[in-house]
C-alpha cells in the first residue's frame, strides 16, 4: 500500500447535489424547496411557529424559578486531591484551600467556594479549608488523620 493509493471505499462519500441548475438535473427551478411561500424564500426562521395556533411553549404552564442569589460551589473529590498530592502538585503539609487547588490546576476558578466530596480514597494527612463538605468526605479526611475547616454556620435560635 502506498500513500498515493489511499482513498475512501466506493460509495463512502456521496457527491454533492447541485441544486437550481436547470430542469434536466431533477433539482432545477425551485431547487428542492417546493413551491412559493415563506419557506421557499431565504432568511426564514420560524421555529416554534404553529401556523397561528397557540404554540406549545405558550400553552404549557411555566414551572420553577432560578435563584439568582444561590451560591455556586466547585466540587472537588478527595480522589482528585490525592492524585494532585501524588503528582507533587499539592503540598500535603500546607493548608489546602481554593488558591492552592487553583495553583495546582485541580480547579479552574473558585466561584463561590469549594465543596469537598468523598469520591476516591485519601491517604495523605491534610488540612483542608473549604466552603462545604459532605459528611462522608469529613469522615474520610479525619480517618486519614487530617482536619477540615468549614465556615461557622450561624444557628437561628
Amino acid at each position: 500500500m502506498k500513500l498515493n493509493e489511499i482513498r475512501d471505499n466506493e460509495g463512502a462519500v456521496k457527491d454533492r447535489k447541485r441544486v437550481g441548475r436547470g430542469i434536466g438535473s431533477g433539482k432545477g427551478k425551485t431547487g428542492g424547496r417546493g413551491v412559493k411561500g415563506q419557506k421557499a424564500r431565504s432568511g426564514v426562521a420560524i421555529n416554534g411557529f404553529e401556523g397561528g395556533q397557540m404554540p406549545i411553549y405558550r400553552r404549557l404552564p411555566k414551572r420553577g424559578f432560578n435563584n439568582i442569589f444561590a451560591s455556586e460551589y466547585v466540587t472537588v473529590s478527595l480522589g482528585r486531591i490525592q492524585t494532585a498530592i501524588d503528582a507533587k502538585k499539592l503540598d500535603p503539609k500546607a493548608t489546602i484551600d481554593a488558591a492552592a487547588l487553583k495553583a495546582a490546576g485541580v480547579i479552574r476558578r473558585p466561584k463561590d467556594g469549594i465543596r469537598i466530596l468523598s469520591d476516591g480514597e485519601l491517604k495523605a494527612k491534610v488540612t483542608i479549608e473549604a466552603a462545604g463538605a459532605s459528611k462522608a468526605a469529613v469522615e474520610k479526611i479525619e480517618k486519614a488523620g487530617g482536619s477540615i475547616k468549614l465556615p461557622e454556620v450561624a444557628s437561628a435560635e
